[in-house]
C-alpha cells in the first residue's frame, strides 16, 4: 500500500509541477486529478493532504529559483548578470519586483480567510478558468504586435505595478497567477517572454512566503509516517516544474496565450460536465 501512496504522491507532484507556472490553473487540475481520482485525503487525512499540497508547491518554487538563479543573485546584490543583459545598465531591480508584489500581497493578507472559506469550490474555479481564458484572449488580440519591452530588464516601474495589479485576479481560485500577470504584462506593452520572466521571478517571494506561513500552521501533520510521501511529491514537483518552466519559456513568444486559453475553456467544460 505504501508503494501505491508513493506513486500517487509522484503523480500529484507531476500535476503541480506541470501546471503551477503554466497559465492553465494548477487549482483546476488538482481538483480533477486529486479530488476525482487520487484522493490524497484517504491516506493523509484532509489536513495532511492540504499540507502535502503546500510542500509540493515548494518544490515548484525551488525549480524557479534554480532556473533564474543568476537573476536572483543579481537582484540580491550578490553578483552581476552582464552575461544576460549585455551590460551593467538597464537591469531589473529588486524594487521593481517589490512594487509588483504589493497589490496582491496586501489583498492576500486582508482577504486570506475569506478566500479560504468562500472561494475554494468547483464553481468558483470554473468561473476563474473561463474569465481568465477570456483575459488571455483579449491580451493576445489587443497587445502590441511589436512590443517595446522585449526583455525583463526593460520593464518600467509603471509596468511592474500594472502587472502587480493584474496579479490580484489570481487570488480568485482558477484564475491562474501566470495567466493574469502575463496577460497584464502583454497589455502593458511587454513581450510574452518578458512578461513570463517577470511573472516567474515575482512568484518566488509571494508563493514562498504564503507556503511557509501555511506550513507553519500545519506542521503537526508532517508526521514521520508520511515523510516518504512528502519527499516523493516534493522531488516530483521540482523535477517536472523545472522541465515545464524551461519548455514554456522557449515557446511562449511563439505560441502566445491563445492555445492555453482554449485549453482552459475545455477544462472548464470537463469540470462542468463532471460536477454539474
Amino acid at each position: 500500500m505504501e508503494v501505491l501512496m508513493i506513486i500517487k504522491a509522484i503523480l500529484l507532484g507531476l500535476v503541480e509541477g506541470l501546471t503551477e507556472f503554466a497559465p492553465v490553473s494548477s487549482t483546476g487540475h488538482m481538483i480533477i486529478v486529486d479530488d476525482m481520482w487520487l484522493r490524497s485525503e484517504t491516506f493523509l487525512t484532509q489536513q495532511g493532504a492540504n499540507t502535502f499540497k503546500i510542500v509540493i508547491q515548494l518544490g515548484s518554487i525551488l525549480a524557479v529559483v534554480v532556473t533564474f538563479k543568476d537573476r536572483f543573485i543579481d537582484l540580491l546584490g550578490l553578483g552581476r548578470i552582464n552575461k544576460l543583459t549585455g551590460s551593467g545598465q538597464g537591469r531589473l531591480k529588486l524594487t521593481q519586483v517589490l512594487v509588483g508584489l504589493i497589490p496582491a500581497g496586501v489583498l492576500g493578507v486582508l482577504f486570506d480567510d475569506y478566500i479560504d472559506e468562500h472561494l475554494f469550490s468547483t464553481s468558483t474555479v470554473l468561473i476563474g478558468l473561463v474569465i481568465g481564458a477570456l483575459l488571455m484572449i483579449i491580451a493576445d488580440i489587443i497587445g502590441p504586435k511589436q512590443p517595446k519591452t522585449q526583455t525583463v530588464d526593460q520593464i518600467s516601474y509603471r509596468q511592474a505595478l500594472a502587472v502587480g495589479l493584474f496579479q490580484c485576479f489570481s487570488l480568485w481560485p482558477g484564475f491562474s497567477r501566470s495567466g493574469s500577470t502575463i496577460s497584464g504584462g502583454v497589455l502593458m506593452g511587454m513581450s510574452h517572454k518578458a512578461a513570463a520572466d517577470f511573472t516567474f521571478i515575482m512568484a518566488v517571494p509571494i508563493m514562498a512566503g504564503a507556503s511557509f506561513l501555511s506550513l507553519l500552521k500545519n506542521w503537526e501533520y508532517m508526521t514521520m509516517d508520511a515523510l516518504p510521501i512528502f519527499i516523493a511529491g516534493f522531488i516530483s514537483a521540482f523535477v517536472f516544474a523545472l522541465l515545464s518552466i524551461r519548455f514554456f519559456l522557449k515557446l511562449i513568444n511563439k505560441i502566445k496565450l491563445l492555445p492555453f486559453a482554449i485549453y482552459r475553456i475545455v477544462l472548464a467544460l470537463i469540470l462542468y460536465i463532471v460536477f454539474f
